[in-house]
C-alpha cells in the first residue's frame, strides 16, 4: 500500500531535493506540500496547501499522512528579527509535531542543525535546541532529528558569506576525521536521501549527527 507524505519547507535547499526524491519513489502516492508559495510543479502526486505557516494549527483536518518531513529553516540574513526567526525555526516544526501526534502520524523527520542546544547562549543554537525538545516531547514513535553541518546546495539566491564558508570547508573537509568528521560540510541531497531512508527503515538513534547523515544518505 502506497503512502502519503507531508513536506514542510519544499522551497528550501534540502526540501526541494527531498520533494524530487519523494516524487520519484514508488512507495509514495501523495506528497502534501504546506507552504507560503506554490512550487509551480505539475505532478499527479503533489497536493499543495498554500497557507500562512504561522497558522498551521488551523489546518489540522488537512494534516493527515503516514509521515511528516520538516525542512523548515531560515537564516539571520533573511530573517534578522529574532521574534520572526523563532516563529519559523521553532514555531512551525513544534506545531507540525503537535498536529502529527494528534492525527496519529507515527513518523516525524526534521532537520535541525549541528550545535543545537536549548541551554546555549547563542540564539540560533538555542532556538534549534528548544525546537528539538518540543518535537521530542510529542513522543511520536519514529522521530528522527537530523543535525547537519554546513549545507552545500545550488541556491538561486547569492549568499556571499555562505559561498566563502563552503569554499573554506571544501579545503578543510579532508582534514576532519574521527570525532571531527561531523563538522564536514554536507550536500542537501545527501540529507534528503537520509531522510527518506530513515522514514522507511528502523534506526536506533533519534538524534543523528552530520557524519551519520552522510552515511545514511549514501545507503
Amino acid at each position: 500500500m502506497q503512502k502519503t507524505a507531508i513536506l514542510l519547507g519544499a522551497t528550501g535547499a534540502t526540501g526541494s531535493e527531498l520533494l524530487q526524491l519523494l516524487l520519484a519513489d514508488s512507495r509514495y502516492s501523495t506528497v502534501k506540500l504546506f507552504s507560503r508559495n506554490s512550487m509551480n510543479i505539475a505532478h499527479s502526486k503533489i497536493e499543495e496547501h498554500i497557507i500562512n505557516l504561522f497558522e498551521l494549527d488551523n489546518y489540522a483536518a488537512d494534516f493527515t499522512a503516514n509521515e511528516v518531513f520538516c525542512c523548515i529553516g531560515t537564516t539571520k540574513a533573511k530573517t534578522p528579527n529574532e521574534e520572526t526567526y523563532r516563529k519559523i525555526d521553532f514555531g512551525i516544526p513544534a506545531t507540525a509535531a503537535k498536529l502529527a501526534k494528534a492525527n496519529g502520524i507515527d513518523t516525524f523527520v526534521v532537520v535541525s542543525a549541528i550545535g543545537a542546544d536549548k541551554n546555549s547562549s547563542i540564539f540560533y543554537n538555542r532556538t534549534k535546541g528548544e525546537m528539538e525538545e518540543a518535537v521530542l516531547a510529542q513522543n511520536i514513535p519514529n522521530t528522527y532529528i537530523l543535525q547537519p553541518s554546513l549545507i552545500v546546495a545550488d541556491r538561486k539566491d547569492k549568499r556571499i558569506a555562505e559561498k566563502l564558508a563552503i569554499g573554506f570547508m571544501k579545503l578543510l573537509n579532508p582534514l576532519l576525521w574521527g570525532g571531527a568528521a561531523k563538522y564536514k560540510s554536507i550536500h542537501a541531497k545527501t540529507i534528503a536521501k537520509a531522510m527518506v531512508w530513515l522514514a522507511n527503515n528502523k534506526y536506533d538513534k533519534g538524534i543523528i549527527a552530520s557524519d551519520e547523515i552522510r552515511r545514511l544518505g549514501s545507503v
